[in-house]
């Protein structure tokens, strides 16, 4: 009977070696705040830590349950997911489709399209914040464009608009990078299955119906959660252009923690809706766990 092998003794210390200090770091940033977070999701404290802790139950959660303008930030979070995600999912795919190809100057194309995943989301917030002012360049070239006739467009200052065009910038800064992962998927397909496909009447885009969405299921799964999720935990973007209005038309869940931490001191109420934020993004990873068949991208 041949023996068990069992794991080499130092070469267990040396990966554990490798391993604490990244663990340790994890730890303290991510893991020790968290747990503080939880647990102060059941107490009343404020500001000065050195106070001790009133532990009040479930009082946090009513209120939160209780709380109009909870599922008003709630609904406008969902509205950014959904004019989103979508866009997102299909843009990246079609771009990725575009320059999957062996052209010259492909890869500056390339370059091009993922250029805006380098910019700092500050530079691009302050940017479009910029060409959407009133007499910013775009309402500058509308107004060029119609004539004296010409009303400047409120992009950020209407209820209506600013939402829309803070997606824009989540879309603009998203889909270099969501590009470059189905751009991995696409040329893992082998070139074969399409000449076979063509060769069975499937030509232009029918081949990518046929052929490449069935095998970038698991890709599309994952850049549809994670795309979700980051349009989920969106702030850069509302903190620099809007501010969360006007009339809290862009007010989104992490905007509200924030809001409700530094502006309102409510602490612990902050943590209790930072949790409600946890399980919405946990319930995403979840249907993306539950829905795909290849585990390996996760």
């Amino acid at each position: 009977m041949k023996p068990i092998s069992r794991p080499n003794s130092r070469a267990s210390l040396t990966a554990w070696a490798f391993l604490i200090p990244a663990l340790t770091l994890l730890s303290l940033s991510v893991l020790i705040p968290a747990g503080m977070a939880l647990l102060m999701s059941f107490t009343q404290t404020g500001l000065d830590v050195s106070e001790p802790l009133q532990f009040i139950g479930l009082a946090n959660v009513r209120r939160l349950i209780g709380d109009p303008m909870f599922y008003r930030v709630l609904s406008t979070t969902l509205i950014y997911l959904v004019g989103v995600v979508p866009p997102i999912v299909l843009g990246a795919l079609v771009l990725a489709v575009l320059v999957n190809r062996v052209l010259p100057g492909i890869h500056w194309l390339r370059a091009a399209f993922y250029t805006p995943v380098l910019v700092s989301i500050v530079v691009a917030a302050i940017a479009f914040r910029w060409l959407y002012a009133e007499n910013g360049l775009i309402n500058g070239w509308l107004g060029a464009l119609i004539g004296s006739g010409f009303m400047p467009i409120d992009f950020l200052t209407s209820p209506l608009l600013a939402l829309p065009s803070v997606m824009l910038v989540t879309l603009w800064k998203g889909l270099g990078y969501y590009m470059v992962i189905f751009l991995g998927g696409l040329q893992g397909i082998p070139t074969e299955l399409y000449e076979a496909a063509e060769l069975d009447g499937s030509e232009g885009w029918r081949k990518h119906v046929d052929i490449t969405l069935p095998l970038l299921r698991p890709y599309l799964m994952l850049v549809a959660v994670i795309s979700a999720i980051a349009a989920t935990k969106v702030f850069e973007e509302v903190f620099l252009m809007t501010q969360g209005g006007p009339a809290d038309s862009t007010r989104t869940l992490v905007y509200y923690v924030y809001d409700q931490a530094f502006a309102e001191l409510e602490i612990s109420y902050a943590c209790t809706v930072g949790l409600a934020l946890f399980l919405i993004v946990l319930l995403l990873t979840a249907i993306r766990y539950g829905l795909s068949d290849d585990r390996s991208l996760i």
